[in-house]
């Protein structure tokens, strides 16, 4: 995985530099790409990818065509060139790089709260508030539900996570017990 996130990163801040000049913006790219990663990523495209009996012209084809209309003539080009390197199933970790680079630029975080139960509205505003205080970027929420953590929530934005489900904190006390 290592060796696959190191072959993307100079394609992503490719790609980055060249959607940061483009009239369409770095949001259109982020679809564009997500679209041909979503190609890329089926069981039966990923079967084809290393099979030598495909050409690279058929390869870059069959993910243009899928694609169909959603890529532009750029992103087209691009899906080409990985085809060309041999590049192509790194595209997920490609697009993912992306991302990354995207949300810093736009001074966003998305943050994934997994709870024992679904969040109202009233609830995730609030922990959306307090965490951009803290973290001083705007917040998209993620919310998934988990039954096993008993009750609580474990919030995760970015590097920082904040454990504050009923589990975490037996584990905790669990621990506190053995030593």
């Amino acid at each position: 995985m290592a060796e696959k996130t190191t072959v993307a990163r100079p394609y992503a801040q490719a790609l980055f530099d060249l959607a940061r000049t483009q009239p369409e913006g770095l949001k259109a790219w982020s679809q564009m790409l997500h679209s041909a990663a979503s190609v890329v990523a089926d069981p039966q495209v990923q079967a084809l990818i290393g099979d030598p009996r495909i050409s690279k012209e058929q390869l870059a084809s069959l993910v243009l065509g899928v694609s169909g209309d959603l890529l532009n003539g750029a992103a087209q080009n691009f899906i080409k060139l990985l085809v060309e390197n041999r590049r192509l199933d790194v595209l997920p970790e490609i697009v993912a790089l992306y991302e990354v680079q995207r949300a810093e630029a736009e001074n966003t975080t998305v943050a994934e709260i997994v709870s024992a139960y679904p969040l109202t509205d009233e609830q995730q505003r609030k922990i959306a508030g307090a965490l951009q205080k803290r973290l001083g970027r705007t917040i998209s929420l993620r919310n998934t539900v988990d039954k096993e953590l008993l009750g609580g929530a474990v919030i995760r934005a970015g590097d920082t996570v904040i454990d504050g489900s009923a589990r975490g904190q037996l584990e905790r006390l669990a621990n506190v017990l053995v030593r």
